[in-house]
């Protein structure tokens, strides 16, 4: 993802949450989802093309599998920068396909080929580790699908994993999200969900989440919804105030008029101290806690539709 200003425009679909007094709803395990993250990073870099990203994916349907009713997977061909051509592939995991009420949560698999903002330039033409930018989205879906096989939901819920969101060019806005374009322009058959969320960069141990200014505009009943549901259930990780404008995976999809919001810490993790796009992206500066404030947020949304 990169800070970035992109004007469009989205039809507005209000969520509505069918009880607002009921009781925050459990059962999200941090460090499930923590596992799940170490699990990835295991593989090593998840760039296209690597090992780790032949194994990851082999890992992600697997577990997919397991818990949703339907995963199916979309595979295609996009451009690096230097010309090359890499195969990619999302995958889309279904529960209560049959349900028209609907809506999804997504995230990005892959990890950035090169580690280009590190402070050493010797390690520019080396892939990060992606434990936050990457790996910290993907497990909290991961835990979300194994809750929603334990508690079934009453509305229809898609997962999203994109690949290469992150083989874009820095300076170049355009060049980034692969994946989510090519998911907004191939859309599966029926698929109309109320609205979306994006998580990217969820897992920091100093997790501050703001609302992000694309979001604002183009979405902005889902992210009322979201950060009203954080503070009803004490989620201090996140913070009812202006963040920054970013470019990411949320914004193909509004492009096509669904309403999706990106929950984004781009701060990472601190003003002082940057670990985007660096070998320093490791599982050591993510935590089960900051991976369970999201988690909860989510399946509450979710379980409450």
């Amino acid at each position: 993802m990169i800070v970035g200003l992109i004007w469009t425009s989205a039809s507005q679909t209000r969520p509505v949450r069918r009880n607002a007094a009921q009781q925050p709803v459990s059962g999200f395990d941090g460090e499930m989802a923590y596992k799940y993250l170490t699990k990835q990073t295991a593989f090593g870099p998840r760039s296209p093309g690597s090992k780790g990203h032949a194994e990851c994916l082999s890992y992600l349907l697997n577990e997919l599998r397991r818990y949703a009713e339907r995963v199916e997977s979309q595979d295609f061909v996009s451009t690096l920068p230097d010309g090359k051509q890499v195969r990619l592939t999302n995958l889309i995991a279904s529960f209560n396909g049959r349900i028209a009420n609907r809506l999804f949560i997504s995230a990005h698999w892959d990890t950035r080929l090169w580690a280009d903002q590190d402070p050493d330039k010797k390690n520019w033409t080396k892939p990060i580790p992606g434990a936050n930018d990457g790996a910290s989205g993907v497990a909290v879906i991961l835990e979300i699908a194994r809750q929603l096989k334990r508690r079934p939901p009453s509305v229809g819920v898609d997962l999203i994993l994109y690949d290469g969101e992150d083989l874009g060019k820095t300076g170049r806005p355009e060049s980034f999200s692969a994946g989510a374009k090519y998911f907004a322009a191939h859309r599966p058959d029926g698929f109309n969900p109320k609205f979306g969320i994006n998580i990217d960069m969820i897992g920091d141990r100093v997790l501050q989440i703001l609302r992000e200014q694309n979001s604002e505009r183009l979405a902005p009943d889902v992210q009322n919804l979201v950060f009203e549901t954080a503070k009803r259930l004490g989620a201090t990780q996140f913070t009812d105030a202006p963040g920054l404008e970013i470019t990411d995976d949320h914004l193909p999809l509004n492009n096509v008029g669904i309403p999706t919001i990106d929950l984004i810490d781009f701060s990472y993790p601190d003003d002082s101290n940057k670990y985007w796009h660096t070998l320093a992206d490791t599982a050591d500066k993510c935590s089960a806690e900051s991976l369970a404030a999201v988690g909860k947020v989510l399946l509450d949304i979710i379980y409450s539709q």
